[in-house]
C-alpha cells in the first residue's frame, strides 16, 4: 500500500548559507536533511563567488529569485515573504567567524538556526547569542553530528544506569591525518580557512575536532569537564594554528581523563573513539564502527551491543534513532539525519530554545569554554573551565 504523501506545506523549509561548489559539509547537511522527507531546501546564499553561487543554486534547483548574493539579502528577502512561503530554518555551514553574527541576525529576523560547530570564535560573543536566544521564541541547534548516533545514546544510558558503577577514567581521542601536508599553501579551500585565525578563531584542530571529543565525553559521561591542563602544537612549518593537541582533565563527578585531537596523524581517517571506566566495568565506542558498543564488566567476559531497529537490550533513545534492522550499517548521514528529524519535529511542536534531542546553545557555550581554556592553558598549571551553558 502506498504511504500518504506529506503535503509540501508541512515540510520544514530550509535556507542555507555556505556549502557551495567545492565545500564538504554543506552537501552532507543537504543529504541528511532530505533523508526523512521532512524538509525542503527553498533558498540559499551558497558562496560569495557569484559563479559558484549560481552553479550551486542551479544544481540544487533553487528558484532564481531565491538565490541570494549575501546572507543579509537572504534574511531581508525571506522575511518579506508570506509566512507560508518563507524559510523557517537557516542552516549555517560557513567558516567559524560568521557563525555568531549570522545566528544573531537570523534569530532576530524570526528564523530558527542550525549551525555548524563551533558556535563561534570566542566565548564572549557566544554568550551574547545565548542571552538573545533566551529572550526569543526561536530554536537554535548545533551540528554535533556524532551525538545523532544511536549507540552514543545507548552508551549514555549505560553510564546513567550505573552499569559501569562510579566513573573513574575517560579516554577520548580524535586523530585525523588530512593536514599532515601543508595543504593551505596550495590554497586548498578546506585547509585554508581552518588554519586562518581570521576565519577559524584562535584554535585550529581543537576548535575543529577537539570540540567533538569534548562534547562526546561530557554527553556520555553526564559530567562536566571542569579542570584541564593542555599542550597544543603546530607541526607543519608556517602553520598559524594548532594541528595537534592533548589535554588532561578532571570532571565534576571526580573522574580523570585524557583528550587527544590531532590532524597530523598520517594515515588516520576520522577515528573518533571513547572509552569510559568505572568501578564495575568499562565501555568503548568508536565512530568508524558506530553500530557497536563493547561493554567490559569487571570480573566477567566482555559483550557487544549492536544497533538495529527492535534490537533487544537497547534503550528507548537508542532505538528511536535506529532506522534499519541489525546488520544493515547506518553511519554519518543517518546520524545527522536524526538531528534534522528531531529539529523538524521541534519546530512543528512549537518548542523554543533548544530542540529536543539536538545539541543547542548550552553545548555551544561548553565548546567555546573548552576552546578558550585549552588555548590558554599551560601544560604546567591547571586552569578552571568557565561554568557556563
Amino acid at each position: 500500500m502506498n504511504q500518504p504523501v506529506r503535503p509540501r506545506s508541512q515540510k520544514i523549509r530550509l535556507g542555507m548559507l555556505g556549502g557551495g561548489e567545492g565545500a564538504f559539509i554543506g552537501a552532507v547537511h543537504r543529504h541528511a536533511a532530505a533523508l526523512d522527507g521532512q524538509t525542503e531546501l527553498v533558498c540559499g546564499a551558497f558562496s560569495r563567488d557569484a559563479g559558484n553561487n549560481q552553479r550551486t543554486g542551479a544544481a540544487l534547483d533553487i528558484e532564481p529569485q531565491r538565490l541570494y548574493d549575501s546572507w543579509q539579502q537572504m534574511l531581508d528577502a525571506e522575511a518579506a515573504l508570506p509566512e507560508h512561503e518563507r524559510m523557517q530554518l537557516l542552516v549555517i555551514v560557513t567558516p567559524n567567524q560568521l557563525h555568531v553574527p549570522v545566528s544573531r541576525a537570523a534569530i532576530a529576523a524570526g528564523f530558527h538556526v542550525f549551525c555548524e560547530k563551533p558556535a563561534g570564535v570566542t566565548l564572549s560573543e557566544t554568550a551574547l547569542l545565548a542571552a538573545e536566544l533566551a529572550q526569543s521564541d526561536r530554536l537554535y541547534g548545533l551540528a554535533h553530528t556524532y551525538l545523532g548516533y544511536p549507540m552514543v545514546w545507548q552508551a549514555k544510558q549505560l553510564v546513567a544506569d550505573g552499569v559501569l558503577g562510579t566513573l573513574r577514567k575517560i579516554y577520548v581521542e580524535y586523530p585525523q591525518g588530512w593536514l599532515t601536508d601543508n595543504l593551505e599553501a596550495s590554497a586548498q579551500k578546506q585547509a585554508s580557512w581552518r588554519t586562518d585565525p581570521a576565519q577559524a578563531g584562535n584554535s585550529g584542530c581543537m576548535a575543529d575536532i577537539g570540540t567533538h571529543a569534548f562534547g562526546l565525553a561530557e554527553f556520555i559521561s553526564g559530567q562536566r569537564i571542569n579542570q584541564l591542563c593542555a599542550e597544543l602544537a603546530s607541526h607543519v612549518p608556517g602553520r598559524r594554528l594548532d594541528d595537534d593537541g592533548a589535554a588532561l582533565f578532571k570532571t565534576s563527578g571526580g573522574a580523570s581523563g585524557v583528550l587527544i585531537a590531532s590532524q597530523i596523524c598520517a594515515g588516520e581517517e576520522n577515528a573518533l573513539k571513547i572509552r569510559l571506566y568505572g568501578d564495575k566495568g568499562g565501555l568503548e565506542w568508536q565512530q568508524m564502527e558506530p553500530n557497536s558498543i563493547i561493554v567490559r564488566p569487571h570480573g566477567a567476559p566482555f559483550y557487544v551491543l549492536r544497533a538495529g531497529a527492535g534490537q533487544a537490550g537497547l534503550g528507548a533513545e537508542a532505538l528511536k534513532r535506529c532506522r534499519l534492522p541489525a546488520g544493515h550499517p547506518e553511519g554519518y548521514l543517518e546520524a545527522m539525519a536524526n538531528l534534522y528529524r528531531d529539529f523538524a519535529n521541534a519546530i512543528r511542536a512549537g518548542e523554543r530554545g533548544t530542540p529536543s534531542g539536538v545539541p543547542g546553545i548550552s553545548a555551544g557555550l561548553r565548546g567555546m569554554a573548552f576552546i578558550d581554556t585549552v588555548s590558554t592553558a599551560s601544560s604546567e598549571k591547571w586552569q578552571a573551565v568557565p561554568d557556563v551553558g
